[in-house]
């Protein structure tokens, strides 16, 4: 089929490739005219013949909503918006209400995966109605990884983000898990080789993860983190997990925990921040801070 997608960074120009590898015809707009094909919505939408899928790849809130905002004005009846970015499940039943008068769909797609999606498939959740999630089926099909999981139509308009929000808070509790864990390792005078306790976990333990493989790729690259600056971002959707969980009374003590560690992170120079941060640049290729010399 033929795929619209708007925004071409680090996620979205490595989903264009693999969309491409499977088949299909993508026609890619960035603002930077290096990486696109096209120059502007107008062209892109002119090129796909209908019914048309275009799929958004900005940054979530205004940036989005712009984007959106335009693309309602040119496309017609019968075509559907795929909203993959990190938007709040909120703004989804917006949108969706917003090209519904013009009776164009709308998908909300949580995407994970980050720089290895390429190669290995981005876990997919999306949230919309069967028929316009059947319209998009093929490119679902080609960005999950091989095998029958990574892949769930998760419910109506919002579910997708709802689910990616959830995954994302899931996230923050495992990676500040991990980091305690290293911290107390690193402190204690009779381990002596921290790292390879970390190795070592790999195989055979119940806390054998992606994520405990990623620390290992961290600490080999910088054995005792002595690069970085303890200092992690958050990019919005812990605090809306948080939030939710607020609103519907339900407990997330660790979760809830974790983000505000994450907090504590921007007041002084946390060892476990060091580790949060250099899981997120494995997995996200998120920016970190190095420390400046003195």
């Amino acid at each position: 089929m033929e795929l619209g997608l708007v925004g071409l960074g680090k996620m979205g120009g490595n989903m264009r490739e693999r969309i491409r590898r499977a088949g299909h015809t993508v026609i890619g707009y960035d603002r930077n005219p290096d990486v696109a094909d096209v120059h502007s919505l107008e062209e892109l939408v002119g090129k796909l013949k209908g019914p048309r899928v275009v799929w958004v790849m900005v940054p979530a809130g205004a940036a989005t909503q712009s984007t959106i905002d335009e693309l309602a004005e040119l496309l017609s009846p019968g075509d559907v918006v795929v909203d993959g970015g990190n938007s709040r499940w909120t703004d989804d039943e917006k949108h969706a209400v917003e090209l519904g008068l013009k009776e164009i769909g709308f998908v909300d797609c949580g995407v994970s995966g980050g720089v290895w999606g390429l190669e290995n498939g981005y876990a997919l959740m999306y949230g919309g109605s069967a028929e316009n999630v059947a319209k998009v089926q093929p490119i679902f099909d080609a960005l999950k990884p091989e095998g029958d999981f990574g892949s769930v139509h998760a419910g109506k308009v919002g579910a997708g983000h709802f689910a990616k929000m959830v995954h994302n808070g899931i996230e923050y509790a495992m990676m500040q898990a991990y980091a305690e864990g290293w911290e107390l390792l690193e402190k204690v005078d009779s381990v002596t080789d921290v790292r390879e306790v970390f190795r070592s976990w790999q195989e055979g333990t119940v806390i054998r993860s992606w994520l405990l493989d990623l620390a290992v790729n961290a600490l080999d690259d910088d054995e005792h983190l002595d690069k970085l600056r303890g200092f992690a971002a958050d990019s919005g959707e812990g605090r809306w997990t948080v939030e939710a969980a607020i609103d519907n009374a339900v407990p997330l003590p660790a979760i809830t925990a974790s983000l505000f560690a994450r907090f504590a992170s921007r007041q002084d120079d946390s060892p476990q921040m060091k580790m949060i941060a250099a899981l997120r640049n494995q997995f996200g290729g998120h920016a970190v801070e190095s420390k400046t010399e003195n």
